[in-house]
């Protein structure tokens, strides 16, 4: 006791730091979130991986000012003892305030009305070139027009998740169902379901599910020790399969992202029809319906099989380009094995993220994450504040010894081979033994 006030160290907060018994600190104040963890907007996974520890950066890039007056009813009565903040988490949590001074995260511009009517324009051209042309050319083009339709659908699914892109939260959420789950069938629920934990465990090899690849891919040699996947809960077995596979990778990488959409499908499948509680599972499953009926309807009206087989490769070829930016993001980044933690917030993300350096008139291509440490620090903002903060975050980065990598789209992907290379020659060292060989791991791996 000191006064009124209740306290625990920072030890015996981290006892509470499991399913069932979960405690958070943010600002120095115990929080009790243990039944409210499946309510959590953001899904379970973001509160588990931070269980036990002081989150108070990642709650301020999570959540807008609103957001504090909902903590009161969790509140347990006690302070953090040893509670400190570090001279980067300062500056981060000024530089946010500041930010938040300006309505920088309210300030959306018109970007969701320009993107919106181009996918409504794509979307037009494309049913017209399929239904009124009878040329293999037009129906080429618009299989090419479709997939450049799926790569900013998948933009407006990815801003509406992490901030409200329309004026209601009503209307967000039918902005995420038609462009996410209608459009490119690809379910809201399961992006929200992993994206959450990459942000938060950003290039943990164990926690970050966007790094765990295998038997296809290895950023690191890590995964040669078979590693749990603290996302997945069940090991990523390094098998005679995964070495073959990881020795190519550098050769492999392009032709897998040309066909990486399938996977999406297949682990949107699983979640859906799984037994995980998540939020508007129902409607979830009629967003992917509605894909499922206008997409092979749309493919059955072309004249033959090989025209239909060509559009439906070319359409998943272009969104190659997308899936392919992702992992220039982060493959060639720094890692690190062990859930993230709350006080190197800004470390780790400047740690676990590159940038893409491009024109003003190119943001529209990346849909904004180019600026992808200025996304991870800031994942509210809109995309079209990106650039304006990008120097302010150089600014802090280099006050503070902190790398801050910004690459041309061609030295992303040296970058990017470079790594995948290297990994691959360790895989070829047939002095390592492996386990045996699961199949499985190739059907049910987050690609």
């Amino acid at each position: 006791m000191e006064g009124d006030k209740k306290y625990i160290t920072g030890e015996e907060l981290k006892q509470h730091n499991k399913e069932g018994d979960l405690w958070i600190s943010i600002q120095g104040k115990v929080y009790n979130v243990s039944d409210w963890a499946y309510e959590h907007p953001g899904g379970d996974v973001a509160l588990l991986n931070l269980a036990g520890q002081d989150v108070t950066d990642a709650f301020i890039a999570y959540h807008p000012g609103t957001a504090w007056q909902y903590l009161d009813k969790f509140f347990t009565g006690y302070y953090l003892k040893d509670f400190k903040v570090s001279e980067t988490s300062k500056d981060y949590r000024r530089l946010a305030s500041e930010f938040a001074k300006l309505g920088l995260f309210e300030k959306k511009g018109h970007i969701t009305m320009y993107a919106l009517a181009s996918i409504a324009l794509m979307f037009c051209v494309v049913l017209y070139g399929v239904l009124c042309c009878q040329s293999v050319w037009a129906h080429l083009g618009s299989a090419l027009v479709l997939g450049f339709l799926w790569i900013q659908s998948a933009y407006i699914g990815h801003d509406s998740g992490h901030y409200q892109v329309m004026k209601s939260r009503g209307y967000n959420k039918f902005a995420q169902f038609v462009a996410g789950n209608s459009l490119t069938g690809i379910s809201i629920a399961w992006w929200k379901w992993t994206h959450n934990a990459h942000h938060l465990a950003c290039n943990s090899l164990d926690y970050d599910p966007d790094l765990q690849h295998i038997p296809v891919f290895a950023v690191n040699s890590t995964f040669f020790n078979s590693i749990k996947s603290c996302f997945y809960g069940r090991y990523l077995d390094f098998d005679p399969v995964a070495r073959f596979f990881v020795s190519y990778q550098h050769w492999t990488f392009y032709p897998v992202m040309c066909v990486a959409r399938v996977n999406l499908y297949l682990q949107t499948f699983l979640l859906l029809f799984s037994k995980r509680k998540f939020p508007d599972r129902a409607l979830n499953i009629l967003g992917i319906l509605i894909f499922w009926t206008w997409f092979p309807l749309l493919v059955s009206c072309l004249p033959n099989w090989p025209e239909r087989v060509m559009f439906v490769l070319a359409s998943f070829a272009v969104t190659a380009i997308q899936h392919v930016q992702f992992c220039l993001n982060h493959f060639a980044a720094d890692v690190y094995t062990g859930p993230p933690k709350g006080n190197d917030w800004f470390e780790k993300q400047t740690g676990g993220t590159l940038d893409i350096s491009c024109s003003s008139w190119m943001d529209w291509f990346y849909g904004g994450l180019q600026f992808q440490l200025e996304h991870h620090l800031f994942p509210r903002m809109p995309r079209c504040q990106l650039r304006r903060v990008s120097p302010l975050v150089q600014d802090l980065c280099k006050k503070h010894n902190l790398s801050y990598r910004s690459l041309s789209f061609w030295e992303a992907n040296v970058w990017t081979i470079r790594r995948l290379r290297n990994v691959a020659q360790q895989a070829r060292d047939l002095s390592n033994p492996v386990p045996k060989n699961l199949l499985w791991e190739a059907v049910n791996t987050h690609g």
